[in-house]
């Protein structure tokens, strides 16, 4: 994982046009032996190219065979020739097992709500490819290879966000990725909304005929969840980045300590992530003569916001490490049920269960609403004259103008979002069909509001950029550390220093798509947050 708050200063300009080259690149070809959080954090951005090996191949045959030995022997096998759930002692005709899985794509998709983006959705591709590709499933290999043509040609199925309970599996969602297959429904080509058949056309695919099992299997599976916590693991990590260079702002803007951060203080803890961060927020404050102008002044102690940023920040850190384990194991897991294996043995189980997934999105979510909680509480210490020793509100003249006023107040508006947002979705549970799948994880709800979070939490920490530079600016001609320079200059090329009363609206705008853009993971370097 890109380093995200890890020490290697890197020189601006040239690192952020290199990000951009990088996602205007070609094809990014994957191989589906074992996933890894950097290519699952590319392919949020870049278009996929799958490349399958041998192994992948003979792994798909021989499950297909198996399927195909089944269904010859005229074995009851769930989901293969039974109906589905509460109807799973149903069983179907062999001349009708094309139907049944046909049935199942159309009936499941009952998805609502917007659109998932092209990323989200190309993602889902992928690991759906990567489980499948195992070969546990029993679909054939063309029906694997026909998604990977929708990936190669950008043929992305237009895919509700809401309908999925994260049980079994994300049905819904699936059953509209599936549905493409078929030639029903739509996609989204190029930022065009199409119909399904015109998409096939354009990947070199005519609609499929499902085979036994193979609806099931493309429904089956935890891919959705998976791809919108991932996404959500990636916002997060931009956020955190971002408000570990505003938090170091803000401490040299209030003339703050950086004695906090001393490494023999925080080893003491024992704690990895909050070593990490006392590191960062060292680095980053280093050579300030800010610092330097008040390092004998009579102030003992810090507020919490600025004292104790390792200590919170390094618990997130630590938590979004843990996350990217669980997540990077799902994105390379079979979540399929039945299973098939190469000897013709069924089993029946729940790998289908995204509790995983809503466990590592409830703890994302906790990690997310502090950052944001803590950023708000330095803003609070930046415009307020008793405890900042800066004018009121960040402004000269205060009074004929409100300067940051109300910027404040949409960042508390937004740490109070965050908070009811944070509650836990993986708590939650309700029975769906007619009680035969009677404990859901509502891992994909879990993990959609992630996205909302990161958001919100961004547009604090922006706010936290402006008010931190704009304090700093207030101690000239001190300068701040070389780094920090950089990140002001970064921003004034953006956003002028504020003088008298303006719009202020497009201030926040312009600082927050820095935060967002993940300018400040290439700067500050690698934290590894993932192992």
């Amino acid at each position: 994982m890109r380093a995200r708050a890890g020490l290697e200063f890197a020189h601006g300009d040239a690192v952020i046009e290199a990000a951009k080259a990088r996602k205007s690149a070609q094809p990014l070809r994957v191989s589906l032996g074992a996933l890894d959080l950097p290519v699952l954090r590319q392919v949020l951005q870049q278009r996929v190219q799958v490349q399958m090996s041998r192994v992948d191949v003979q792994r798909v045959r021989r499950g297909a065979a198996a399927v195909t030995r089944l269904v010859a022997r005229g074995a009851t096998v769930y989901g293969l020739n039974t109906g589905f759930g509460l109807l799973a002692r149903t069983r179907i005709p062999r001349d009708q097992i094309s139907t049944l899985q046909s049935n199942l794509v159309l009936s499941h998709a009952a998805g609502t709500g917007a659109l998932l983006a092209d990323g989200i959705v190309r993602l889902v591709l992928l690991l759906k490819i990567a489980s499948l590709a195992k070969g546990y499933s029993g679909v054939r290999l063309e029906t694997v290879q026909a998604l990977a043509a929708l990936l190669e040609h950008e043929v992305y199925p237009c895919i509700p966000s809401k309908g999925s309970v994260g049980a079994s599996g994300d049905l819904a969602p699936l059953a509209h990725m599936s549905a493409v297959l078929l030639g029903v429904g739509h996609v989204r080509v190029g930022g065009r909304i199409l119909p399904a058949a015109r998409g096939l056309e354009r990947a070199g695919l005519k609609p499929l005929t499902l085979g036994p099992k193979e609806g099931l299997a493309l429904l089956n599976g935890t891919q959705v969840s998976t791809a919108l916590a991932l996404s959500g693991l990636v916002q997060i990590e931009n956020v955190f980045a971002a408000a570990l260079a505003t938090g170091a702002l803000s401490v040299d803007a209030l003339k703050g300590s950086d004695a906090p951060f001393d490494a023999r203080i925080n080893a003491l803890r024992r704690q990895p992530g909050q070593v990490c961060v006392a590191a960062a927020l060292r680095r980053l404050l280093a050579g300030s003569r800010i610092r330097a102008s008040h390092l004998k002044c009579d102030r003992v102690q810090d507020p919490y916001s600025l004292r104790c940023q390792p200590q919170v920040m390094g618990a997130c850190l630590d938590l979004m490490r843990s996350v990217a384990v669980t997540l990077v194991r799902e994105a390379n897991a079979v979540t399929d049920n039945p299973l098939v294996f190469a000897d013709g043995s069924v089993y029946s189980g729940g790998n289908f269960h995204a509790e995983p997934v809503a466990f590592a999105a409830d703890q994302l979510a906790l990690a997310v609403a502090e950052i944001g909680a803590l950023a708000e509480r330095r803003i609070a210490l930046l415009v307020d004259p008793n405890m900042s020793g800066l004018p009121a509100f960040l402004v000269k003249d205060s009074g004929l103008n409100s300067g940051f006023m109300v910027a404040q107040v949409t960042a508390a508006a937004l740490v109070a979002e965050n908070k009811l947002l944070a509650h836990p979705a993986s708590v939650d549970s309700i029975p769906t069909s007619a009680n035969q799948e009677d404990h859901v994880s509502m891992a994909t709800h879990a993990a959609r509001r992630l996205t909302d979070m990161a958001d919100n939490a961004a547009a604090i920490i922006a706010i936290e950029y402006l008010a931190g530079v704009q304090g700093i600016e207030f101690h000239r001609p001190l300068k701040s550390s070389a780094v920090l320079e950089r990140l002001i200059a970064r921003l004034r090329s953006k956003v002028p220093h504020y003088a008298v009363d303006r719009f202020f609206a497009p201030d926040i705008e312009a600082a927050k798509s820095l935060v967002i853009s993940g300018m400040f993971c290439d700067l500050l370097g690698e934290a590894a947050v993932a192992p």
